[in-house]
């Protein structure tokens, strides 16, 4: 028996970590259940609601924290904590506004709600414990009697129905034989008195019978008739006692039979954090030698580049120097001068002449030099100037070695946005990565930048779903072996259509030209043939001829919201017209035939018959742009520039048209930059259909929608 007290002492003992409150990092002391399933001191409570309180009242006060409730404050004077103490507090100016916070033990907000800290459990059973290891810690320390006179005695037994503690005599004086006191439940010495019956925070007078399957707490049969818990699934107290002692007990027989598992596992983290530990200082030291490797590089570079700015001063000096000395010399009686005075004195004229010829150069030398002034060398010395730009941006860019892994680069050519976004990188390794993490933020108007969403591919593609329309996202890819990962690759940013996509295929039925079109199967291109008809028919040719316009729209209708289509016109096509236009416009367009009608006369034919001009100041049932010869043309406007320079730009890869239905607009894009190319007023009174022509040879594609097959079939390619 002896044993077994040695062994519940030391278990008690080595618990200490469970019974820590997460926010004073103290014995818990009166401990709350909080209705995340964490408990917290009684004390702390109400602390954390004071602060938050006031922290309402002083936002600029250095004492306000909200976010953490472990950096403890100046606690509150007793007088507001006794406020939020008595029972059936409620929320009024003199006690706290605010009943919720985040819980210190796993940061979840916690909503106390009306009844604040009176509808909480004390969390008696772990309160026992706590009061078995503090008995277990102070082990010789005894608990005196509360009813004896000074000096008190050690008590023997405490009471559970008086919750006071009693040496022998106390206990028979105040617990009479044959009294009703005599019947009280008695324990061994302890300060930690626990009701016998648990009653409910909500209704103070009824106790606890029933157990909330969907809140996980126990309940009284006022909570279940009419109270929070009326439609929620409870349990009887008994059942759910059963049941959780049942599951406890599994799953603590389960964690003792893996005991051995789990001393392996501690040695093995053990030496990890020994391993750790070395490594560590061993990338300390060598992060220390590179950067002494680079100081040294450093100071001699710095040596060399001072000795050359030196060399140079000194240089520029002497011939400063000399220049100056020279100049001297011109001075009467110094140098040069009083020289050629001497000279003059001699009055040998062979001598002379022998002395003077020589003398007489250098004179005219130097009085060259005087007409014309220049300095023998320069002062500046923006020759040595050190550059150091580059370097600063390497250094600043100066990061861990991958140990191999190089950095994957996003190919901006094979990338791109519609529905979806498609993203396509190279890496030079690629069988050394066993995986790549792709990141994308949206960026917003700001410049704010938000948080990367991280998606693991093994391929070297990934489509992206649910973006934003008409936004900014940045995207970045690192690779991975193992736990070794490359640095991110240089970020792409794309810009999302203005508009959700809209879907559609080329209608083969209305006003289709199967004589001069030609459409595909999957419907989403057609080529125009026109003009072998007219070669056959040439011999009958003897005037002038004009070919027309052959339309062909889509299959699907617009009657609300915004929309956002895109295709490609093929290089080699000669004009084409794309745009919206309302289906009666339609009607009155198919409703001739065409063959032979000169588009001279025919309102917006793709020749410049002067209906954008006459008709662009009012809205219209239909917008078309001209493309063709590789060109995109601006229609003319009156508050634009109407020199052909202005209105001619080269033609996109891809073109997209955004159609606002209710708004009656309709623009059209640059899908390589997102970037509006022309926009203007539509009539939208009735269905709007995305319309095309073609005249002479040419081609369209609609842009193909990115979904995973779309990547299937690009990867196959």
């Amino acid at each position: 028996m002896e044993g077994d007290g040695s062994n519940s002492l030391v278990t008690i003992k080595n618990i200490e970590r469970e019974l820590i409150c997460p926010a004073c990092k103290e014995l818990f002391t009166h401990p709350l259940i909080l209705p995340c399933q964490h408990s917290i001191c009684h004390k702390c409570v109400k602390e954390l609601l004071l602060m938050l309180d006031d922290s309402f009242n002083d936002v600029g006060s250095d004492n306000s924290n909200q976010s953490s409730p472990r950096l403890r404050l100046p606690s509150p004077s007793m007088d507001k904590i006794d406020r939020i103490s008595r029972p059936g507090w409620k929320r009024n100016s003199l006690t706290p506004r605010t009943t919720t916070f985040p819980c210190p033990g796993c940061e979840h907000d916690v909503d106390l709600g009306e009844r604040g800290i009176n509808g909480l459990f004390r969390n008696f059973t772990l309160e026992t414990i706590v009061e078995r290891y503090r008995q277990a810690a102070r082990a010789a320390t005894a608990i005196m009697c509360d009813l004896c006179k000074p000096p008190p005695q050690e008590s023997t037994k405490s009471c559970m129905d008086c919750s006071a503690s009693y040496c022998n005599e106390c206990f028979k004086i105040y617990h009479p034989w044959g009294t009703v006191k005599a019947q009280h439940e008695y324990v061994g010495p302890t300060t930690n008195f626990r009701p016998k019956i648990l009653m409910c925070p909500e209704h103070e007078t009824e106790r606890i019978n029933m157990y909330c399957e969907l809140c996980k707490r126990p309940v009284c049969h006022l909570c279940k008739l009419g109270g929070n818990h009326s439609n929620h699934r409870v349990t009887t107290m008994s059942s759910a006692y059963k049941t959780l002692k049942e599951k406890l007990s599994k799953d603590i027989d389960y964690l003792i039979g893996k005991e051995s598992q789990v001393k392996s596992q501690i040695s093995e983290l053990n030496l990890l954090m020994k391993e750790t530990e070395c490594n560590g200082e061993r990338a300390k030291e060598e992060a220390i030698t590179h950067f002494e490797k680079l100081f040294e590089i450093l100071e001699e570079r710095k040596s060399s580049v001072l000795k050359a700015i030196d060399a140079s001063k000194k240089l520029r000096l002497d011939k400063f120097q000399t220049q100056m000395e020279e100049y001297q010399g011109l001075l009467e009686n110094n140098g040069l001068v009083g020289y050629a005075q001497e000279v003059l004195k001699e009055t040998d004229q062979s001598c002379f002449v022998q002395t003077a010829k020589q003398l007489h150069l250098r004179i005219q030398k130097a009085t060259e030099s005087l007409k014309s002034f220049r300095p023998a060398a320069q002062t500046s010395f923006e020759d040595y100037v050190v550059n150091t730009s580059k370097q600063t941006e390497l250094l600043g860019e100066l990061s861990f070695f991958s140990s191999g892994i190089d950095v994957p680069e996003i190919n901006e050519e094979q990338s791109k946005v519609y529905n979806n976004a498609l993203i396509n990188w190279h890496h030079p390794e690629k069988d050394k990565a066993d995986s790549y993490v792709l990141e994308y933020r949206k960026i917003n108007r700001d410049e704010e930048m938000l948080s990367w969403n991280e998606i693991e591919v093994c391929g070297t593609s990934k489509v992206i779903s649910d973006l934003e329309s008409n936004c900014n996202y940045a995207f970045r890819v690192r690779a991975y072996k193992g736990s070794i990962c490359s640095p991110c690759s240089r970020e792409l940013i794309l810009h999302t259509p203005p508009a959700p996509v809209f879907s559609f295929l080329f209608d083969e039925k209305c006003g289709y030209n199967n004589e001069h079109l030609l459409l595909n199967l999957k419907r989403d291109h057609v080529e125009s043939r026109a003009g072998f008809n007219l070669l056959l028919a040439a011999e009958r040719i003897q005037v002038g001829y004009y070919t027309s316009l052959d339309y062909i729209i889509g299959d699907v209708g617009i009657t609300k919201g915004k929309h956002f289509w895109a295709f490609r016109v093929e290089p080699y096509s000669y004009l084409v017209k794309v745009g919206v236009a309302s289906s009666d416009k339609l009607q009155e367009w198919l409703r001739t035939p065409r063959d032979t009608v000169s588009p001279r006369y025919e309102q917006d034919s793709g020749h410049d018959s002067g209906s954008e001009d006459t008709c662009f100041d009012s809205s219209q049932p239909f917008t078309l742009v001209t493309i063709g010869m590789k060109k995109f043309f601006i229609p003319k406007s009156p508050t634009s520039s109407n020199e052909p320079e202005n209105r001619v730009l080269p033609m996109p890869t891809s073109i997209g048209v955004f159609l606002d239905y209710d708004k009656g607009k309709v623009g059209f894009y640059d899908m390589d930059h997102m970037k509006c190319l022309y926009e203007r007023q539509v009539d939208c009174s009735h269905t709007m259909y995305p319309a095309f022509a073609l005249m002479g040879s040419g081609g369209i594609q609609l842009e193909e929608p990115i979904t995973a097959k779309y990547l299937e079939y690009q990867e196959t390619m």
